[in-house]
Parts: C-alpha cells; structure tokens; sequence
C-alpha cells in the first residue's frame, strides 16, 4: 500500500487506543452511541424476513457489488470468478431461482454466462434498505423465486421544513482498493431532489501464499430521483441512473470491459386513501445491460487457447416492466392485490474483432403478465394467518435465424451455443430449428404460512408451505450447445421448473438475547441441470435437461449481550440436494458454513472479531453444473479470522478499520470458477485463492 494510505490506516486503527477520559462529559453524553461493525449477519425482522441497512459497515471489507454483500448473510454463498462480480446462491440454489430486484424492478444482466450477473450492476452502499425473504413465501414481486427474493430499496425521507442531508464514505485498502460514495438529498414539504452516487476499484490481489490473482476491477454508478409531495400521504417520484465498469476475472477465457447501465423508474404511491383501501403505489422501470467482453483489453490473447488472437463479444439487454399494487384493511385483515408485467429483449454484437463495425442480431425476447393477492389475518392475539397465490403467462420467442456460431463453453465468459453472427468462415453457424418458434406457459404459485407466538414467552413459530413454477430463463434456453437427448435444441424441449417445500422456523427475542432457526425441505420437480460434456479445440459442450431433485437443510443464529459493552454472535448454514433420477447429488452446492463473531462497543468506540469456518464438501457431482460453473471436485475445508475497530468522533463522523483473513490463510471457496490457464494456472482446474491479508479504512460522514 502507498505510504499515505498507510498513515491513514495506521491512524484509524490507533484510535481506540487514545484515551477518552479527557473529554468533558456532556461531551461524552452528546456523542451517540455508535452501530459496531456487522461481523456475522442479522437476524430475521419477521419470519424467513430479513431486513439491514446495506450502508451500514460490514466485515469482510465493503462489498463491490451485491453478492459480495449478500454472501455476509447467513445462507448466501456467491459463485467466485475473481475479485469482483461473483454470482449470488442461497440455499444452494442460483440464477433465476433467486429474484434480485432494484426498487421493484428487474435489472438482468445479458452476458450468456452470467458474466455480467444482475447483481453486478447493483452498488448495495447506494441503497437504503435490504430485504430478503427467503423460500417461495411471498407473491408480490413478480414471479415467485423458489430460493428466495431478494429487494435492494431506496426511500427518501420526507423533508417537513427545507433542507439538506448528506451522507458519504471513503474507503483505502490492500491492493490498491479505493472507493467513495455520496448520498444527497435536497428538500422541503413538497418536492425533495436526491443523488446517490459511488466510485470503486481494486487491482489485482495476492493469495494467501502470494500469487497474483486477476481480479482488477473498475466501476461506477450514480442515480438521481426527483419528488413531488404534494401532502403527507403523496409521492411522485422519477429518477434516472447509469453506471460502467470494468473487471478481469481469473476463471474466464475473458474479461468484462464493460458493464454499461441506463436506467429510468416512475413511482407514484398514495397513501391513507380512505375507507378500506388503505394505499395504492404504482410503478413502472427501464433498465439496459450493455456489456463488451474481450480478451485484449486487460490481458494479452492466449496463443495455446482457443482464441489466440484478440476477439471480442458484444451483448445487451433491455428490460421494461410495470407494477400496480392496492392495500387493502378492514378487521383483522390486510390483503395486499395487484398486476404486474414485464418484458425483456436480448441482442448479440456481430463484431468480433478490433476495429470491426458493430451490428446486432436480436435472438430471444420474453414476455410476461401476472395478477397476484397476499393476505394477512390475525386469527387471534398470538396467531397469524399468511397466504399468497398468483398466475403470470409467460412466452419467450426465439429470435435467432442460426445456431452454433462459436462454442466458448460455459466457463469462458462467452456461453456455450452462443451465435455471435459470424460469416466470415471463423465459425460454423447453422440454421436454427426453432427460429421464429414462441413458447407460452402459464405458471401458478402460492403459499400457505402459519405463525403463533407462544403466549407469556419472547418465543415465535411458523410453519409454512410453498409452490412456485418457473419458466426457464434465457441463460437455460439459449446458452446450452444441446438439449434434451431427442431435442433439437434447449428452447424446444427444456421445461418449466417446479418447487413445492416446507420451511420450518422459531425465533427468540428478549432484552439481552435473540436466537432464530429455520429449516426447509423440498422438492423439485422437472429441474434444470447442466452437463458438461467432453469439448473440442473451441471449449466444452453443454446440454442442459430436466431432472428431478430433493432438497433441504436451513440456518441458524444468535446473538447476546454479556454486560454492558460485550455482544457474541453467531450462525450456521447448511444445504443439501440430490439428483433424484442420476442418484447423485446436485451440483455446486456450498458446504456447511458457521460464524463466531465477538463485539465490543462502549460510547463512541466499537471493535469486533469473526471467525469464518466452512467445511470439506465432498458431495459433489462432478461434471455437471450449471450456466456459470461447474463442480470442479470435492474442496478443502478452512477458517479465516477477521477484525475491525471503529470510532465514532462526532454525531457527524465515523472513522472505521478492519483487517481481513488476519493470519494471511490460503484458501478458496467450493464455488468457484477454475483459474483461467491463459493466467498462468494449471492446464487443470484449480480453485481460485481468496485474498490474503488484507487492510481496510474507511470514514463516514452525515449532515
């Protein structure tokens, strides 16, 4: 790390050392008593629920994108490429079957496999709040998710007198890691302007054993909204954003030179309207994906690979949607009812090498339309009633006039099966089958969920089941080289994807201690798997089937006061599937993962600790996967210590320092992409490090 960066690490570290019984008193009394640094996760808001604040610090170092933030959260795991832009998974399960949305609305990524996951385009620190439900027990946002759903939000507070707030962040770190955010709004009772911006990058980071790791990245997003609140109960809100990037990934054949995003929203919400109907709030979004890949811009072609000589892909995607929701209230009973509708249009670049004119070739476009109604009823003083059901019909048209193109794989950051429009004679491209062809399904959900808490006791159950069907998405219809054994291709023959499961739970609250659990069991009927076949000069081929699958296992957490200064926390996670019809298990299931994290706070000082264990897994399906990734082999268990202080000067600011994998371990996550050999890695796959030691400081500040 340059000097300078040191000093001011060295400096923020020190500071809880310095003695605060110089200052007077009431100067003690005036300074708020700071959050610590979240060290293990938080605990559900309301069952299978979880509510946090994604500003707030967290241990490891802040994240660069949503899934490195998610997977701080007990059941999250992300699929790793690198140093920036892995693929979120909970509870074992990944793409689709977990629904990312940015103030309702969907931003999906374009990249045929999944270089550019949705959550890549999401900075979590420009957000107000984090909500994940977990497990197929909610119907409002869209087609139900049978992992969970998760909702990245922004609300600005009402100003009732005119005024400005503000709030921002500088962070420096190993590696050369450097961020900034700024979140400013500017108001009065009847309209409010507010920008959220942020600026990060990191170079390459060394392993635990000092290898270089390409993990580069560059980014940047800024979002602004306006509002006008013409009462108390009336918002009319627009807000544009955008956003670019760049990241160079150590387990794909290339790397990501952009990650462009457009983005425009209009949100109007009313509430208090009167008798029964108690709000009303209607949305409507527009979000481009616009991503190059190429394997020249941040390494250099490998001449022993597939693509020799400099080539790249260019892909994009456009998303629109609406939503209008009523709430409804009357007895004992809130019954929430609405539409909803989306629609989603992908294109491929045709130019493939430096200097080449750029066309583009629409190949998929989806649609869908879906009514939904979730209602709660208070049955009694300690029993809730909570039950959900919607319909969406659903198509998708296949837009491509040829297949084949240039087969990358599934791992190489190009898709297998991806027609990237080639007539030169560099590629074979073959008419499509099923060019022009349209497939309609209608798909149903629904849950049933029973809460009781047990009179006289700080105790609460639930009970609850849930069935959600899914419609493949584009990754499963158009990225696989083959479908099913007897099908022309993926789009003709893969179906629909069914869960039915139970989730279990009981949560404990009391002044000085909280415990939760919560368990699953499943079924999954008709789910879509990935086989990695035997590939050629140009990488391996992929068919993607229809299989059927158990599922099951859940997470657990605490946390309790000892004294006045001293909190310990914890929680474990695990998950389980199995490969009904192969009798084996699914593949790229994260092990079982615990977290013991100790806290201290007194005034204005914090300071935290967290141990990260995660067991050998050796259930594994070798060979088989999914669009990002495959299991590449049973993994070695580790654990990683963490630490952070933290120094809350002033009602303004904050001054905060962590050290991660403290004892410089190495060490690499299951899921994982294999290192890339045009990096220097072995012909063979082998796991991608996690950082070695690293340092980090941030400051906070608030107006």
């Amino acid at each position: 790390m340059p000097p300078v960066r040191l000093l001011c690490l060295a400096v923020a570290t020190a500071l809880p050392a310095a003695a605060l019984a110089d200052q007077p008193a009431a100067e003690e009394a005036r300074i708020e008593r700071m959050d610590t640094v979240v060290v293990t996760g938080v605990a559900p808001s309301s069952p299978l629920t979880f509510v946090t604040d994604p500003k707030q610090p967290r241990q490891p170092v802040p994240a660069s994108d949503a899934a490195d933030y998610l997977k701080t959260i007990p059941g999250f795991a992300a699929i790793r490429s690198g140093g920036s832009n892995g693929d979120p998974v909970l509870r074992g399960q990944s793409g689709s079957r977990l629904s990312l949305l940015v103030n309702g609305g969907a931003m999906l990524g374009a990249c045929p496999a999944r270089m550019d996951a949705p959550s890549s385009y999401i900075a979590p620190q420009n957000f107000d709040a984090l909500t994940v439900i977990k497990g197929p027990q909610t119907v409002l946002w869209g087609p139900v998710a049978s992992a969970g759903t998760v909702l990245f939000e922004r609300e600005t507070e009402r100003f009732d007198t005119p005024g400005v707030r503000a709030q921002g962040s500088a962070l420096v770190g190993s590696f050369g890691r450097n961020e900034q955010t700024l979140d400013v709004a500017a108001g009065g009772p009847a309209a409010y302007a507010r920008l959220n911006a942020n600026r990060s990058e990191q170079d390459d980071y060394e392993d635990g054993d000092g290898e270089t790791v390409p993990s580069l990245w560059r980014k940047w997003n800024a979002d602004a909204a306006f509002g006008v609140t013409p009462d108390a109960d009336t918002r009319i809100e627009l807000s544009a954003g955008a956003g670019d990037g760049k990241a160079r990934y150590a387990g794909r054949g290339m790397d990501g030179t952009r990650f462009r995003r457009e983005s425009l929203g209009l949100r109007i919400e009313k509430q208090n309207v009167g008798g029964v109907l108690d709000a009303v709030d209607a949305r409507a979004y527009y979000n481009h994906a616009d991503h190059i890949m190429d394997n020249y811009g941040l390494r250099e072609p490998d001449p022993t690979g597939p693509m020799p000589t400099a080539m790249l892909a260019a892909v994009d995607r456009r998303t629109v949607g609406a939503r209008v929701a009523a709430t409804f209230r009357w007895d004992a009973t809130e019954l929430a009812t609405g539409v909803d509708a989306e629609r989603s249009d992908h294109r491929n670049g045709t130019a493939m090498l430096p200097g080449m004119a750029n066309g583009w070739d629409p190949d998929a476009r989806f649609s869908r339309v879906g009514v939904f109604g979730e209602a709660r009823v208070a049955l009694s003083a300690q029993d809730r009633l909570v039950a959900g059901a919607r319909i969406d019909r659903a198509a998708v048209a296949d837009r491509r006039a040829t297949v084949g193109g240039m087969d990358m794989g599934g791992d190489d950051g190009m898709g297998g099966g991806m027609d990237m429009g080639m007539d030169d004679g560099m590629a074979m491209a073959m008419p499509n089958p099923t060019a022009g062809r349209r497939r309609e399904d209608t798909l149903t959900a629904g849950f049933l969920r029973i809460e009781h808490a047990l009179a006289g006791t700080p105790v609460q159950v639930h009970a609850g089941v849930g069935r959600s069907e899914r419609m493949p998405d584009y990754w499963e219809l158009f990225s696989p080289t083959l479908g099913p054994e007897g099908a022309v291709n993926a789009f003709a023959a893969v179906r629909p994807e069914t869960t039915t499961q139970l989730d279990l739970g009981l949560t404990y609250r009391s002044a000085r201690a909280e415990a939760w659990v919560s368990a699953y069991a499943g079924r999954q009927d008709d789910f879509i798997l990935f086989d990695y076949l035997a590939g050629g000069a140009m990488g391996d081929t992929t068919r993607a089937r229809n299989v059927d699958a158990d599922i099951r296992g859940g997470e657990l957490g605490g946390s309790m006061r000892l004294g006045a200064a001293w909190t310990v926390d914890g929680s474990l996670a695990y998950a389980w599937a199995g490969n009904r019809d192969d009798g084996e298990a699914l593949p790229q299931i994260p092990p079982l993962e615990a977290r013991l994290g100790v806290a201290w706070a007194r005034g204005p000082w914090s300071a935290g600790a967290q141990v990260r264990g995660v067991r050998a897994q050796d259930r594994v399906a070798t060979g088989r996967g999914n669009v990002v990734g495959r299991d590449l082999g049973p993994s070695k268990g580790f654990a990683v210590t963490s630490a952070n202080a933290a120094w809350r000067v002033d009602a303004r600011w904050t001054l905060a320092a962590g050290i991660d994998n403290l004892f410089d371990r190495r060490y690499a996550e299951h899921l994982n992409l294999a290192g890339d050999a045009g990096f220097g890695y072995p012909a063979e796959p082998v796991r991608i490090g996690e950082p070695g030691r690293t340092l980090w400081a941030r400051v906070d500040f608030g107006y």
